[in-house]
């Protein structure tokens, strides 16, 4: 598939380049393809635009900057009818005493407030409940035929269709959380996942999985 990826940090670099091993065209969407803050990574198979540009040729739509920014970004993303969107954000706030928490959350979420900024598209919540190094290189060997679960959640079943064939494509065992409404419980997943990686020594080198008799 062809894949924009609007968005040029940690994650969209990790997802694109692990994405384009696995066969697919990539696109990274930017608003300034020449001198940007933030440019995206180079390898064969990629290729940067402006971001409606981008948008325009993806087959799927990739949702991978700092929450921050959605709002302003999505007045950039132009005509979405019909379009798959990948909500990898976090609505993470910053306390004043340095800790993490989510934004908004129990009564809404992100995934929900994006679908309210572009009713046309169809929002999928995924790749939001770890770290970008696990997207880099979700292998890990040793468990048998056990795989890092990704969930992701959705209100439209084709959607969620093309977006575990993704999934599966980096290795993760796709788990459908149901309608979009349970990114309410994935994006504080997303925030025990941050706090494990940060507390006590530990490294951002673990996932989740799901045991089954």
């Amino acid at each position: 598939m062809n894949v924009a990826i609007i968005g040029a940090g940690q994650v969209g670099s990790a997802l694109g380049r692990s994405w384009a091993k696995a066969g697919h065209q990539i696109i990274y969407g930017v608003r300034n393809p020449h001198g940007g803050k933030t440019q995206p990574p180079t390898f064969e198979g990629v290729s940067v635009q402006l971001i409606p540009d981008a948008v325009r040729a993806g087959d799927i739509v990739v949702l991978a900057t700092p929450w921050k920014a959605v709002p302003e970004v999505v007045t950039f993303m132009g005509d979405l009818q019909g379009k798959v969107v990948i909500d990898c954000t976090n609505p993470l706030s910053l306390n004043a005493e340095g800790s993490l928490s989510l934004e908004i959350g129990s009564t809404t979420s992100g995934a929900e407030e994006i679908q309210r900024l572009m009713p046309a598209a169809r929002v999928v919540k995924a790749f939001n409940t770890y770290g970008w190094e696990n997207f880099e290189n979700p292998s890990y060997p040793g468990h048998g035929d056990l795989r890092p679960v990704m969930f992701h959640c959705g209100d439209d079943e084709e959607a969620k269709e093309q977006v575990a064939a993704l999934a599966q494509d980096l290795g993760f065992e796709p788990v459908d959380a149901g309608g979009l409404g349970m990114a309410r419980s994935l994006e504080p997943l997303a925030l025990l996942w941050i706090r494990l990686a940060v507390q006590g020594g530990r490294n951002p080198n673990f996932v989740w999985a799901r045991l089954r008799r």
